[in-house]
């Protein structure tokens, strides 16, 4: 991976430090407000340095952390973790999340039927969809 000392735009770090899979998707989080640098919103086009904070929101998740290296092109996953550090309250805030969805039973998703509907079933579930 190239580390590099000169500024990088958000989007591309978020993408090369693999937060998001897509430079796209990073674009639209960070003009979606999910994206916070240094306490304030910022445009993808932003520059980052090395000491920055960044916080990301990613569905019920939130990371903050600290930029420790630059990059523009995304390496492997054990480089891109080299990049940013995560705060210790961060690591324990979503620990505790997590554990509490686990707790709760939603640690899949939604819950779901354990068989596919058959076509009465389904022609029901469309019914209910039409009257909406």
């Amino acid at each position: 991976m190239d580390i590099r000392d000169h500024p990088v735009r958000v989007d591309v770090w978020l993408w090369a430090a693999r937060f998001f899979k897509t430079r796209s998707l990073a674009k639209l989080a960070i003009e979606g407000g999910k994206i916070e640098v240094n306490g304030d919103t910022c445009k993808p086009a932003k520059a980052i340095h090395v000491g920055d904070t960044l916080q990301v929101s990613r569905g019920e998740e939130l990371v903050t952390c600290e930029v420790l290296g630059l990059a523009e092109k995304r390496g492997p996953a054990s480089e891109a973790q080299k990049l940013y550090r995560e705060s210790a309250q961060s690591m324990a805030v979503r620990e505790a999340e997590r554990e509490r969805r686990r707790v709760a039973g939603m640690g899949g998703g939604t819950l779901r039927p354990p068989t596919r509907p058959d076509k009465r079933a389904r022609r029901q579930i469309q019914l209910v969809k039409d009257q909406m």
